[in-house]
């Protein structure tokens, strides 16, 4: 089920992508918004009741729903949970959220129009077109798009395979969505942290907006909970994109990049894992040109196939056995 979920959910979004200020997205932002202003009084506790109460409420009630159609018996009940996988999928994963922002600026570097590309990618990124020189644009970009497909392709995608592996439905695709959403809400004002959402475009005007200000106090004890629980979220799955992109790439590159790292003696970040695994697979020696665009997207899309055919095959072997 866990395969056919995926593959349905990934087909329904190319054909109707979710947008960023969907009804979905507004609703996920007035959650946490809701359970920062009465949870958040500022004690360490408080920090990891608000995070539990944004992220693993909504992640029990995805399982809740899910085991509740798979009791109603039948083949009907089935049915009902498969789709509701894949209406779950559809809102958490998917290549749309976040490509529009990579093909405008691939677009505009074709053109050669890098003040438009710059413009563009500031905006994605969320931080100062000046801070972004014409040298450091392509890479840049790479960087910022290889982060996007890992946090809303790729480990979404493993998160769902191994809880519903346990008979926890969809509520794996939930937990990740939403750590990642709550560490980029908490954090927000580390510019260059947001990943695909502008949470200023979710006010509905600007008096509202001036009103929600005056309650938007994130304490440090919520933002420290936020950004430790999403490296340990985070951890396994980052390591399971940087390999596959090893596999579908130049796996030699990618192990003595890795070895480098590790005779250095520093440890990366999760993001730092999957971005040195794209530019070693890439086997990038000197700075990237727009060309390598290209290359990048063909690296993704081999990386997605290279997933949908470990699940597939688990799937077979799961009905076979």
């Amino acid at each position: 089920m866990s395969f056919f979920a995926i593959l349905f959910a990934l087909l329904i979004e190319q054909v109707r992508p979710m947008l960023l200020d969907s009804a979905v997205h507004r609703a996920a932002f007035g959650w946490v918004r809701g359970c920062a202003r009465s949870l958040d009084a500022g004690r360490e506790h408080h920090g990891w009741l608000l995070w539990s109460c944004a992220v693993l409420l909504p992640a029990l009630l995805a399982w809740g729903v899910y085991a509740l159609l798979l009791l109603s018996g039948g083949w009907v009940g089935a049915v009902l949970a498969f789709a509701w996988s894949v209406a779950v999928l559809y809102c958490t994963l998917g290549f749309r959220q976040f490509s529009h922002h990579f093909s405008a600026i691939r677009q505009a570097l074709d053109d050669g129009d890098t003040a438009r590309a710059t413009a563009l990618l500031a905006t994605w990124k969320q931080v100062e077109a000046k801070t972004i020189s014409s040298e450091q644009l392509t890479r840049l970009l790479i960087e910022h798009a290889v982060i996007a497909a890992h946090r809303h392709v790729f480990a979404v995608l493993l998160c769902y395979a191994l809880l519903a592996t346990l008979g926890l439905g969809p509520a794996g695709a939930v937990l990740y969505r939403m750590a990642e959403f709550v560490s980029r809400y908490f954090h927000s004002e580390k510019q260059g942290d947001v990943y695909g959402s502008n949470f200023a475009s979710l006010e509905l005007d600007a008096a509202t907006h001036q009103s929600h200000r005056s309650h938007s106090f994130k304490s440090l004890s919520s933002q420290q909970a936020a950004q430790s629980a999403w490296h340990v979220i985070d951890y396994v799955p980052a390591r399971a994109t940087a390999l596959a992109f090893a596999v579908v790439g130049h796996f030699e590159e990618v192990a003595e990049a890795w070895r480098s790292r590790s005779v250095a003696g520093s440890e990366p970040s999760n993001d730092e894992w999957v971005q040195m695994a794209m530019s070693a697979a890439l086997a990038l020696k000197a700075a990237p040109q727009p060309e390598h665009l290209r290359h990048v997207v063909g690296l993704v899309w081999r990386a997605v196939v290279l997933w949908l055919l470990l699940l597939a095959l688990l799937t077979l072997a799961r009905l076979l056995g």
